[in-house]
Formats: structure tokens, C-alpha cells, sequence
């Protein structure tokens, strides 16, 4: 009898753990994840290029992740977990943002990153979900909701004085003629001017390395509520 009691609770345990279990969502591949099919493809690629194109100017990072429920988790769990686990924004600056939709809860979140809550405060967050985004979703127009919220939101990010985005090492090419013949000119110079050395000294060439390192994501303000 006892055994089949230890049964029957542990039975109870798992069903209990599998009913609270947490919401699956996918790894961030691009801006823009829906999960619910409401959007167009062709408007996923229109999001994700602005979103880009944004991220690429200023440097901060704005996600959008739209799904049915966030049950059993409540908005606010499941936020901050999406947010941790996508690691939005740059090292240091905490720069990123989520804009969560549970679109059967009529639920949204928007996590914040410490470097952006200076400007995109919870009051400013709830805001732009109540003005710009909810009248576009009452009316079931839920690509120009979220259109106009991350544009509403990107407008105040660029108003924060953010460290300008990393630059890569451009090369000079064809479309450039005027660089191209500085370039070619100041090589030929240097090359000149080396050669001329070489001749007069011998020279020893030091070699040096350099490193750069990047601090981690803090924590997030937020905002959420009904719709």
C-alpha cells in the first residue's frame, strides 16, 4: 500500500512539472519570429530588413517575438527569459530591446535594456503599446501594429547617445577612384621612403598583438499589460 502511495505522488510530481513546464521558442536567428502565422512572409522580410538596417546605423537591437500563449509562464517570466536567452544588444551597452506579443493572452511585453532605460522608460514602453501599437491590434492589423511600434520605439533609441556601431575594416575598391589613387600614391611614398632606409640603417622589426574584450548583458526594465 505504501509503495503504490509512493507511487501515485511521484505520478502526481511529473504531471505537476509537465503541466508547468516552460514555453519553447526558437533561438534568434533574424529581428522578427512569429510563431503564430499571422504575419506574411513577405512582411517578416520587410521587418527584419528595417530592423537591420537600424541595428547596422545605431547599433542597438530591437526583437520581436509573437506567439499564441505564454502560458503556464506569465508574460513577465517569459520575457525576461526570451531576452536573456537571445542576448539583445551589444556587450557594455545593454542596448536591446523585445517587443513580446501573446496574441490569444491580448498580452505584450516590452524588455529593455539597461542602457536604453534612460530614454525608453516604462512610461514611454507603455506609451507606444497603448497609442501607436493596440489601435492597429483591435482592429486585427497586427503587422502595422508591430510596423509601428518598433519605428515608434527605434525613434527614441535614436535620440540616446549610444557608442556608434563596430565598423569593419572597409578596402578600397573600384567605386572609389579618388581613394584608390590616394592609397596607391601613399604606398608608393612609404615604399620610397623605406627602401631609402633600408639603405642607411638596418632596421629590426617588432611584431605586437593586440587584444579587446567585451563586457556581459545586465539585467532589463520592462513594461507589459493587457490589450
Amino acid at each position: 500500500m505504501k509503495k503504490l502511495w509512493a507511487r501515485v505522488v511521484l505520478l502526481a510530481l511529473l504531471l505537476c512539472g509537465a503541466a508547468h513546464a516552460d514555453v519553447n521558442f526558437p533561438p534568434w536567428t533574424q529581428p522578427v519570429i512569429d510563431l503564430t502565422g499571422t504575419l506574411e512572409l513577405a512582411q517578416i522580410q520587410v521587418l527584419n530588413a528595417r530592423l537591420a538596417a537600424f541595428e547596422a546605423r545605431k547599433g542597438s537591437q530591437i526583437g520581436v517575438l509573437m506567439l499564441p500563449t505564454t502560458q503556464p509562464e506569465t508574460i513577465e517570466q517569459l520575457g525576461i527569459r526570451v531576452f536573456d536567452e537571445w542576448k539583445l544588444g551589444r556587450k557594455g551597452v545593454d542596448d536591446g530591446v523585445l517587443l513580446l506579443v501573446a496574441k490569444d493572452d491580448d498580452k505584450w511585453r516590452i524588455e529593455v535594456g539597461y542602457g536604453l532605460e534612460g530614454s525608453l522608460t516604462d512610461l514611454a514602453a507603455t506609451r507606444i503599446a497603448r497609442d501607436v501599437i493596440f489601435p492597429y491590434f483591435m482592429r486585427g492589423e497586427y503587422y502595422a501594429g508591430i510596423d509601428a511600434g518598433v519605428a515608434a520605439i527605434a525613434k527614441i533609441i535614436e535620440s540616446e547617445p549610444l557608442p556608434p556601431p563596430a565598423r569593419h575594416a572597409g578596402s578600397t575598391g573600384s567605386n572609389d577612384p579618388l581613394g584608390f589613387m590616394k592609397f596607391l600614391g601613399g604606398f608608393l611614398l612609404a615604399a620610397l621612403l623605406g627602401i631609402t632606409v633600408i639603405h642607411r640603417y638596418t632596421l629590426r622589426l617588432k611584431g605586437s598583438n593586440s587584444d579587446s574584450g567585451g563586457g556581459n548583458k545586465s539585467g532589463v526594465g520592462s513594461a507589459s499589460g493587457d490589450y
